[in-house]
């Protein structure tokens, strides 16, 4: 079964109010895009990665390729709009005989290669998994002009969804295919839960965050420095 993987890397990071496009900013004098290249190198399962990126990072992100030999990567794209066409570009340059298509962000730097391949393996048995851990906190329904409460929802069943996300290739093509205009999906499973096609979670790693400001830039150093990833 061949897998292939694409890491959506266009944002440029505007909450993090910085020069550097959020893919180059360093942790611990490393881009954040190579941490997860790095962890999808040591899976065996995985067998080639494609970047999708904003065309003004590709010449960088080629560099960074060749300076840490991430071999792995076998082709930059030019990311879309949004996240989700993003991922679109990338798919329609997977191999034909490529059979399962897993989708990481390239803003979660701190997954482990265990997780990659436990979410590799549970697609054997699934058209779709996600990873994801439950949610620690009271989630409430706020009305956006009001401020006011609108509902409160039963924490037990909420769960905070992360990457990797692993589908069945023609599954995943299906899904961005059948898109409907205007819809800006925050990652890929929504697509297939439309199409009624059940969802798999695996349970994930607190530590898998989402670099989105500086405070998660603090958090995952401290992270890296525990020693424990």
């Amino acid at each position: 079964m061949k897998v292939q993987a694409i890491i959506p890397t266009a944002g440029m990071g505007t909450r993090m109010q910085g020069s550097v496009p959020k893919p180059l900013v360093k942790i611990k004098d490393k881009p954040i895009i190579v941490y997860s290249l790095k962890a999808m190198a040591h899976s065996s399962l995985i067998g080639d990665v494609i970047l999708a990126a904003n065309e003004s990072t590709i010449n960088e992100l080629e560099r960074i390729v060749r300076d840490y030999h991430l071999d792995n990567v076998s082709g930059i794209v030019v990311g879309g709009e949004t996240r989700s066409d993003s991922v679109f570009n990338a798919l329609k340059t997977v191999d034909t005989q490529t059979e399962v298509v897993l989708v990481h962000d390239g803003a979660r730097p701190l997954i482990s290669t265990d997780i990659i391949n436990e979410a590799i393996v549970a697609c054997n048995g699934a058209d779709a998994v996600v990873v994801a851990v439950p949610a620690k906190s009271t989630i409430k329904i706020v009305d956006s002009e009001t401020m006011i409460v609108k509902d409160t929802l039963d924490r037990s069943q909420l769960w905070e969804v992360q990457t990797p996300q692993v589908f069945k290739k023609d599954i995943l093509i299906k899904a961005h295919q059948n898109k409907k205009n205007g819809f800006n999906p925050t990652d890929d499973a929504v697509l297939v839960e439309n199409m009624g096609i059940p969802v798999k979670v695996l349970r994930g790693d607190y530590r898998n965050i989402k670099i989105t400001t500086n405070e998660d830039l603090i958090l995952a150093e401290a992270f890296l420095a525990s020693g424990h990833l």
